[in-house]
């Protein structure tokens, strides 16, 4: 439950931000211009199988499921009266729509084992905030917030500093 009004508005800023981000990063993978913009279309319905083994399958699975365990996080913050089941529903809707905009648009291969990573990041992200509301009831709201602050601050300046570096 929310302290105050200017606490929520907080929370929803924060969220807003994270979700742009959330979008430029799993639709845009970061481009500045739409020439940068991958454009093939498949799909892949088998979880974690892929053409050519490496390594780098296994860190974009952990990248997925840290991408995506803010959304739990908010899920839990802004529907706590909703059922767990409910949220995760709405966590793997959210994913399946990522990866069928990505299909739709042919800006990437739509995977199976993406959805499952999001889905599995958000569902942490709901488990986390139930054990910290366990923790610190009544405060831990403000300390997810300036959280996330801090992240997508750190993320943006990461952000920026790509762009420098490629132009």
């Amino acid at each position: 439950m929310f302290l105050s009004i200017k606490e929520k508005r907080r929370s929803y800023i924060v969220f807003g931000i994270y979700f742009v981000l959330l979008v430029w990063l799993v639709l845009f993978k970061f481009a500045t211009s739409l020439s940068e913009l991958p454009s093939n279309r498949g799909i892949n319905w088998i979880p974690f199988h892929y053409e050519q083994e490496t390594s780098g399958h296994l860190k974009e699975v952990l990248f997925n499921i840290l991408a995506f365990i803010p959304l739990g996080v908010y899920l839990e913050i802004f529907k706590e009266n909703w059922k767990t089941k409910a949220k995760c529903m709405v966590a793997l809707l959210t994913s399946f729509l990522f990866e069928a905009v990505q299909f739709v648009f042919s800006i990437g291969v739509s995977d199976i084992t993406d959805i499952l990573g999001n889905t599995f990041g958000a569902i942490a992200g709901i488990f986390f905030c139930v054990a910290m509301r366990k923790i610190a009831p009544g405060r831990f709201i403000p300390v997810i917030n300036v959280l996330g602050i801090w992240i997508e601050i750190a993320a943006v300046g990461l952000l920026v500093l790509l762009l420098l570096a490629n132009h």
